[in-house]
């Protein structure tokens, strides 16, 4: 575990700001939904090959890439990425089954922001310019990362640097709150915490939101027989249960303050007085906290409890802030919802795409609730959109804006497609207004042949589509 899990940088680096470098992932694989996902470094690589192989594989020669996927949607040779003038073109090379961008079939289109590509049924993240912390590993398989608690596996860089970190606090016996939304996995990462930590003892969720006021102590401390009317037996309570292992304390900020009290002495002293009891029980006692907002300077929270409970603190992202870990996070629900039919299910394209492009404000709850309906409502193992029934409509109806014009419909209009919401209904600046009829001439010229378009302007092909991109223009306009 420790070698798997083994910081990527040094203490020396660990205050240097990190760089910022081209990253592709393969986020999501719908013919292969369990196959997790991977990240690839395109420092250095001019080109990019994407297209159908007998197995998942990147190769490089110099600076040519090739990244192969077995998706049986996709065709052999699909499509390429040229790097240049700070961002990437993606041009379709003439595939079966067409290339999109954000949801939109393209022939070609300019990326230079983080953007999805789904080619067959498989969806990847471009980013242009990822955030890669000191000595962050090139590229990353999570596929060859089965020892992994499924809690600390990422393709995001910097979160893989902040779980590394994580890692070393779980091997000590360090107090550690966790911050995060609703949903996040705070639980799931507690757990993983616990499987590094080589703690013998069992793992003891409490939910302290859900305590009963008039019983939380009996309930978290324990009574000996007698105690009250009832006790009619000895019973240890959920923290001396924990002894030897891990106590996680959900949502701790609602613990009631007669109660942060006791917890208070029990982790100065390492000892437990059961209600009722004369002595107290000697427990051995690693305690990791969630909350949803941050507690240290809430009224309602004792701070020298705090300063017990925080001696290591994680935030948890919410799930739009790491779509690129979406395969990581479907492969493993999938096995929790479908079981021995999850290696037999597949995703459709337009279901792939979707789940990666959605935002999620539910977090990982709410993407295991609409893959739990997918599961139940589908009688076949090629799920599809309308098998999430009303879970994720609005992200249907009103979807993020494209960042790349779509093809015109077949038999359309050779003139330059444009709408009243399009970039080119907008007033143009002076320099635009005459830039856009000579850029106009050249593409109906060249027949909408970009790379002919910027030899004879003397610009990059890069520059040209985001020309087109502000103008609202798309090449296959002008190729009636």
């Amino acid at each position: 575990m420790q070698s798997t899990l083994s910081n990527t940088r040094s203490d020396d680096d660990a205050s240097a700001a990190p760089a910022t470098g081209p990253t592709l992932y393969v986020a999501l694989e719908g013919e292969r939904p369990l196959a997790g996902g991977l990240r690839l470094s395109l420092a250095g690589v001019r080109e990019v090959h994407l297209g159908r192989g007998p197995a998942r594989s990147w190769t490089r020669e110099g600076d040519v890439a090739t990244l192969q996927i077995p998706d049986r949607r996709m065709s052999s040779r699909h499509a390429r990425l040229l790097q240049e003038d700070g961002g990437f073109l993606l041009e379709d090379a003439g595939s079966t089954n067409g290339s999109f961008v954000e949801g939109l079939r393209v022939e070609s289109a300019a990326i230079d922001q983080p953007t999805v590509i789904t080619l067959g049924a498989t969806c990847f993240i471009l980013n242009p310019a990822e955030l890669v912390p000191v000595g962050t590993s090139a590229n990353l398989d999570t596929a060859k990362l089965a020892s992994v608690p499924r809690g600390f596996l990422t393709l995001v860089p910097q979160l893989e640097q902040q779980v590394q970190r994580l890692v070393r606090i779980a091997l000590a016996k360090l107090p550690i709150l966790l911050l995060g939304e609703s949903g996040a996995g705070k639980e799931v990462l507690a757990r993983a915490i616990h499987e590094v930590s080589g703690r013998k003892g069992p793992f003891v969720a409490i939910n302290c939101g859900a305590l009963s006021p008039t019983l939380v102590e009996s309930q978290l401390f324990g009574y000996v027989r007698g105690a009250f009317s009832g006790a009619n037996r000895d019973e240890p309570g959920l923290v001396r249960t924990s002894s030897g292992g891990t106590l996680f304390l959900d949502e701790i900020g609602e613990l009631p303050p007669a109660a942060q009290a006791t917890l208070l002495r029990v982790l100065q002293e390492h000892e437990v007085l059961p209600v009722g009891a004369n002595a107290p029980v000697p427990v051995d006692l690693r305690v990791v906290s969630a909350t949803l907002k941050p507690i240290h300077d809430s009224p309602q929270f004792r701070p020298d409890l705090y300063a017990r409970i925080a001696a290591y603190v994680h935030r948890l992202p919410a799930l739009r802030e790491r779509l690129p870990d979406l395969g990581i996070l479907v492969g493993a629900l999938l096995e929790r919802v479908a079981k021995e039919r999850a290696a037999e299910l597949r995703l459709s394209p337009e279901l792939a795409t979707l789940l990666v492009k959605y935002d999620w404000p539910l977090n990982v709850r709410q993407l295991e609730q609409a893959l739990s309906v997918a599961t139940v409502i589908a009688q076949e193992n090629l799920l599809r959109p309308e098998h999430l029934g009303d879970a994720l409509r609005a992200t249907r109806v009103s979807e993020r804006p494209p960042a790349a014009a779509s093809a015109p419909p077949s038999g359309g209009s050779a003139a330059p497609r444009s709408s009243p919401e399009s970039p080119s209904a907008r007033p143009l600046s002076e320099d635009d207004a005459r830039l856009r009829p000579v850029l106009e001439a050249a593409l109906t010229k060249s027949r909408g042949n970009v790379s002919e378009v910027a030899r004879s302007m003397g610009r990059t092909r890069m520059q040209i589509h985001r020309w087109m991109k502000r103008f609202g223009l798309t090449p296959e306009s002008f190729r009636g």
